[in-house]
């Protein structure tokens, strides 16, 4: 069993919030913390409905549902959230100043032995590391999208990652119910670096008339047993976040192959994003 009890997760959009619900479900009392209060208010409410959801299943007894929420805080106030804990989960959008921002708000707040783990899909782990005094200290907690559901957290060694953190994260992740992988820190690390090549590669065949968005997926759905066709998942992750992705490994590698489909660009440009603006490759209901 790891030590860590208390814990914060930055940031209360939907990785967030999924990252908080699982840890207090586990038995955590955790401070979720964002600059917007109905940002909170509306995690908090996200939160017991997924805890509703799990109810209704059987996966969960109402106790636990109740004993979760008890565990939940909520605070405006960073430096008052990581006071006493012994792990901080950052968990905001991906960009690199922002992230700089927040580490150095959590390194100069939290205690000096806690663990500052970030959610990034993308953004060097060593970066963010050298944002602090404890670069030994900080590593990668990348969680997956719906995260009380999804297994899967890559835990991201960054070049001065020590192995007690590791190990304690490593650890964690498994008190979690979650399988922990362990993955060097190099661009997209292994899920994204895989993933994304084959999102945008499906994008190019929209791009080119090879076949249509319902086809294409279609073709991988049934040819090659995925849940999801590519495209359909492009739409659910968001197509801003795979060009932001895609460019960080084109940037990073440096090689062609990882070289953003121009639709795929055009289309974040007329802000056709997906599910959350009602359009992407396909059309979506408010």
């Amino acid at each position: 069993m790891s030590r860590i009890q208390q814990t914060a997760v930055v940031g209360a959009g939907t990785m967030g919030n999924g990252i908080a619900h699982v840890f207090a479900l586990h038995g955590h009392d955790v401070t979720l913390i964002d600059v917007d209060q109905d940002r909170l208010d509306a995690a908090v409410t996200t939160i017991e409905e997924n805890l509703n959801r799990q109810v209704d299943k059987d996966k969960i007894g109402s106790g636990e549902r109740e004993e979760a929420l008890d565990r939940l805080q909520t605070t405006t106030d960073t430096a008052e959230g990581v006071a006493d804990v012994g792990l901080a989960v950052e968990a905001v959008p991906e960009e690199q100043e922002l992230k700089a921002e927040i580490f150095g708000t959590l390194d100069r707040h939290a205690p000096d032995d806690a663990i500052l783990a970030s959610n990034t899909s993308s953004i060097s782990i060593t970066w963010i590391a050298a944002q602090t005094e404890r670069p030994a200290r900080v590593i990668g907690m990348h969680f997956f999208n719906p995260v009380p559901v999804m297994t899967l957290v890559e835990v991201v060694r960054g070049q001065r990652t020590s192995e007690a953190t590791f190990d304690t994260v490593s650890g964690l992740a498994e008190e979690l119910d979650k399988k922990p992988v362990e993955v060097e820190d190099y661009p997209g690390f292994v899920s994204n670096r895989v993933l994304m090549p084959m999102i945008n590669e499906a994008v190019f065949c929209v791009m080119e008339g090879v076949a249509d968005p319902d086809d294409i997926d279609t073709v991988m759905t049934l040819g090659m047993n995925h849940p999801m066709g590519p495209l359909t998942l492009a739409d659910f992750i968001g197509l801003d976040v795979c060009l932001h992705i895609m460019e960080v490994l084109h940037e990073e590698l440096g090689d062609d192959k990882y070289r953003p489909c121009p639709l795929l660009r055009r289309k974040v440009t007329a802000g056709q994003l997906g599910r959350k603006t009602g359009e992407g490759f396909f059309s979506y209901d408010a």
